[in-house]
């Protein structure tokens, strides 16, 4: 199973917005599809409200719920929980779910005050962890997924994360390069397919390089190339 999370704000009680929910379905298409051999099922996760909302945390308790979802009507299948902006920071917080065995955060939006309690990592050991961040993103500081991929890389040497040049928030300017690195990861973490070589190759690199991986261009015509 896997399941997506919408980008939402930082602080609404508002209802969550359809627009951020409909970004996600051709994602999860695409997913279901490239996984049906396997059984993989693609869910999009809406959420109470679209605010995070401080320490109420709301998107990552949304995410938690979901999970318990699953495991209430499949049984013990593994989850991989795939978040954009404030999503991703939602399914990096609930990685450590137990019925949860990778995460993929896309752009995911991090705090930036050093006020702010860093993000937790340690919870997230045993799990396959993929993040993506466009270079050119002017919502979330691609430099502070980088700061959080580095803690995350001490706690987890299973952490990833690959830029993708030029690109911004939505990451439109190279969709299906992210979808087939999403696919990969998805099938990868979850069925125990091999990775494509990028993606093994920064999973084995230690940092800074297997935290920098640029998301070639083309990527996905060739998977195991």
């Amino acid at each position: 199973m896997v399941l997506l999370l919408p980008d939402g704000e930082s602080d609404s009680h508002r209802r969550p917005s359809p627009l951020s929910y409909a970004l996600q379905l051709p994602l999860a298409r695409t997913l279901a599809r490239a996984g049906q051999e396997d059984g993989l099922a693609a869910h999009v996760v809406r959420y109470r409200c679209r605010g995070w909302n401080a320490t109420d945390a709301h998107l990552a308790a949304d995410a938690r719920w979901a999970v318990d979802e699953v495991v209430r009507r499949y049984g013990d299948v593994p989850v991989c929980l795939a978040g954009h902006g404030m999503g991703g920071r939602a399914a990096l917080r609930a990685g450590g779910h137990a019925a949860v065995n990778s995460v993929l955060a896309m752009a995911p939006w991090l705090p930036e005050s050093s006020t702010d309690e860093p993000e937790p990592v340690k919870h997230l050991l045993g799990r396959q962890v993929l993040l993506v961040h466009g270079t050119n993103d002017a919502r979330t500081d691609p430099e502070l997924s980088f700061r959080l991929a580095e803690r995350a890389k001490k706690a987890n040497r299973d952490t990833c994360r690959f830029e993708v040049h030029s690109d911004g928030h939505g990451l439109r300017q190279h969709r299906a390069e992210v979808a087939a690195l999403a696919t990969d990861f998805v099938r990868g973490s979850l069925f125990g397919r091999a990775y494509a070589r990028p993606v093994a190759d920064a999973l084995a690199a230690p940092p800074p390089l297997g935290l920098r991986m640029p998301l070639a261009a083309g990527f996905g015509r060739s998977l195991r190339g």
